[in-house]
């Protein structure tokens, strides 16, 4: 009997062979991260160098592109695979280095390792340990006493005087709890199954000693490859990972179906469509504990729940990518690293709520993506996995794209449906809501290009495997787009429940530069500023509104001790007023004021009152605002005065800013160590500096622009900002 899942199989067994056929497995492979970072740093160069090795035969090779690995810091990136070898990831290559690999990896065998990301990370941090060794401590291995073997390890460990050398660290669910208890060690991605409290002296000689990893103990290479490889890479970034929305970003051709059908792609689609009603799939996506991943983290599969109940024969099925906040790019990168997992989700989407027709909604400045999103969908129609009758089904369901101006406030799902239409991004009060009466006046499912990603994940692992992973309240994981001044920005996906201090410092590397950190505005423009004091507050919904913050869409930007806090407050104020859509007075003039205020202080000119004149403006527009741009546009003010008030008082009574940052209220002076070189007199641009050569110069206080320049220019560290 023909059934979507007989034929799902049939074509993972052609992509397989095209791929094997192709070369994939057959021959030694490259693959050179191509993301919008990743070419913009240079990998299209390198690329064409493999490109003209290939065709001048001197590389026998099969040659592919990636999506995002999430190494912003290190790319471009350039990973080696060989059949029974673990693979080999590159980064920082340049041509040159591109051709190097070519004749000394590909050609004679050799690691290059000081251009791997391990090596260039361990060069980025001081101190680091030897070896990292990683114990799950999920449900499974909970049960199975992972505990009692880190107790043991440690006990091992300080025995051989090794506690300095190896860090030791639990994870959450790996969701591999045939083989617990799991314990990786790294570098080298060696994992062990079934581990005892009897093997670890085997461990600590063998391997954490002698560098001999104790083979009885690894867990099956195929099994190694499939299910560990997608999730982890170098140990310091994704040793505490967890990827599942991104889990083939990195990993797979983003413009190959084949690639995607490999990896069990479009075998969720197949499993609802032969085996699951609507209502059981929703009944899953509930039972998962998944919550929209775009910001207020509402219950996933209550919503779906609402859409299908609607009244109505025609229903629509969106795909929100309007990814607008600073320093954010988990959308954009997940769909540019796997638009299949997008699709393959909203399909299942549709099938549940009973809709014909999905919009995936991306913002225009995103050419990348939407290129690879067009491909999937020709591919996928190509396939049978969208139009009529899919997989010879009676289900019939068709997506299109939608181009978005870049407004930031079309985030908000009515602002959305507006801009869809036609008609001006902006929002609409609600009841009712989208699910009831949204696109045309139609019930409207809308989740985000992240909560469409975890559900063919939820579908093929099952419920229970996902809600195993997190918190009581937040199940799963998250992605993050870690980025400011941390020395490992880029692109994270992380088990809900792991710490800040854990994300920030362990994945993140610590701040950059040597310098103390300050606070992680977490959230987005609409989040909230958190101090050290908060850095133990586990990553969840709760926890973070706890704190004064959001989770949001994931944006995360670290935040040093140079940098003032009013300066930030102000920036992001201005962002969030700048994309008002002026619909309700709170916003449209309650930011506008606040913002008057801030430019006030950073321009020296605060005055008694301004700050208690923030908090009840600031308040007033939280409770009547229209939509969740206005509601939570004055989080980073509020946050800012409650964790440094102080900053603010400095900067109205004393016309002082510590971070140097407000111009108005840096001055710049000539100490005695000047030697009267002359450089800073010739490059200030308003003629402010004085004195004869040989002679110490003076600023003349009234003509200063405080530019910097000067500050920037003179290699005597005879200039004093304050």
């Amino acid at each position: 009997m023909v059934t979507p899942l007989s034929i799902i199989k049939k074509k993972r067994a052609e992509a397989i062979g095209k791929i094997i056929g192709g070369g994939y497995l057959s021959t030694k492979r490259v693959y050179v991260g191509m993301a919008t970072c990743e070419i913009a740093a240079g990998s299209q160069e390198v690329m064409a160098v493999f490109k003209k090795a290939i065709e001048e035969g001197l590389a026998d090779v099969y040659l592919s592109q990636k999506g995002c690995v999430g190494r912003c810091n290190l790319e471009p990136t350039v990973e080696v695979v060989e059949e029974g070898k673990l693979p080999v990831k590159y980064g920082k290559i340049t041509p040159q280095k591109a051709r190097d690999i070519i004749e000394r990896h590909l050609k004679r065998g050799e690691v290059i390792e000081e251009w791997t990301l391990n090596n260039l990370e361990a060069k980025a941090q001081k101190g680091i340990r030897e070896y990292a060794v990683t114990l799950c401590d999920g449900p499974g291995c909970m049960h199975k006493n992972s505990k009692k073997l880190a107790e043991k390890l440690e006990q091992e460990l300080k025995e051989k005087n090794l506690d300095d050398k190896v860090s030791i660290t639990l994870s959450g669910c790996l969701g591999m709890c045939d083989h617990g208890p799991i314990m990786i060690v790294n570098p080298g991605y060696t994992m062990y199954g079934k581990v005892k409290e009897e093997d670890i002296p085997s461990i600590v000689n063998d391997h954490l000693i002698n560098g001999r990893p104790v083979s009885r103990l690894i867990v099956d290479e195929d099994y190694l490859f499939n299910r560990f490889y997608r999730f982890f890479g170098d140990v310091n970034f994704f040793g505490k990972q967890m990827r599942i929305a991104l889990r083939n970003c990195g990993i797979s051709d983003p413009e190959s179906i084949d690639g995607y059908l490999s990896l069990r792609g479009y075998e969720a689609l197949a499993h609802v469509l032969t085996e699951m009603t609507p209502q059981e799939v929703i009944d899953e996506v509930k039972t998962s504990g998944l919550r929209g991943r775009g910001g207020a983290g509402f219950p996933t599969g209550t919503k779906w729940e609402f859409t299908r109940r609607a009244p109505g024969d025609e229903k629509y099925v969106i795909c929100n990518a309007d990814e607008g906040d600073p320093g954010a790019f988990m959308d954009r990168s997940a769909i540019e690293g796997d638009p299949h997992t997008v699709l393959e989700g909203m399909i299942i989407g549709g099938y549940a709520v009973g809709a014909q027709k999905g919009i995936v909604y991306i913002r225009a400045e995103y050419p990348l993506a939407i290129k690879r999103l067009e491909k999937a969908l020709a591919q996928a129609k190509e396939h049978g996995f969208l139009g009529d009758n899919i997989l010879g089904s009676d289900f019939c369901f068709h997506i299109e794209i939608r181009l978005g101006a870049g407004a930031f406030v079309c985030g908000e799902e009515t602002a959305l449906i507006h801009s869809i239409e036609g008609s001006r991004g902006m929002p609409r009060p609600r009841p009712p809501y989208p699910s009831i009466e949204g696109l045309f006046g139609k019930p409207t499912l809308i989740n985000n290009v992240e909560t469409w990603a975890n559900i063919p994940v939820i579908i093929l692992d099952g419920a229970r495997w996902f809600s195993s992973i997190g918190t009581e309240t937040s199940k799963g994981t998250k992605v993050f787009a870690l980025a400011g001044k941390v020395k490992n920005t880029g692109l994270i996906e992380v088990p809900m429940g792991i710490t800040l201090r854990q994300l920030i410092f362990d994945i993140g590397g610590g701040v950059s530069d040597g310098k103390k950190f300050k606070a992680v505005q977490i959230g987005g423009p609409s989040g909230g500023c958190i101090t050290e004091e908060d850095l133990d507050t586990k990553i969840d919904y709760e926890s973070l509104q706890k704190a004064g913050a959001i989770m949001g869409s994931g944006g995360m930007i670290v935040i040093d001790e140079t940098s003032c806090m009013v300066s930030i407050a102000k920036f992001f104020l201005d962002f969030t007023q700048n994309e008002s859509c002026g619909k309700c007075v709170p916003c449209r003039e309650g930011t506008k004021r606040m913002l008057e205020i801030l430019t006030r202080i950073t321009e020296g000119k605060g005055k008694k009152g301004d700050i208690e004149k923030l908090e009840r403006l600031g308040a007033m527009i939280k409770k009547a605002s229209l939509c969740g741009l206005g509601q939570s546009a004055p989080n980073p003010v509020l946050s800012t005065i409650r964790n440094f008030r102080k900053e603010y008082e400095e900067h109205i009574y004393e016309k002082k800013c510590a971070a140097g940052e407000c111009k108005a209220l840096i001055d710049y002076r000539i100490t005695d160590k000047c030697v009267g070189c002359g450089a800073c007199k010739r490059i200030c641009p308003v003629s402010a500096i004085n004195g004869a050569p040989k002679e110490a110069h003076v600023i003349d206080q009234a003509q200063c622009t405080r530019c910097g320049l000067c500050f920037d220019t003179c290699k005597f560290d005879a200039i004093a900002k304050g």
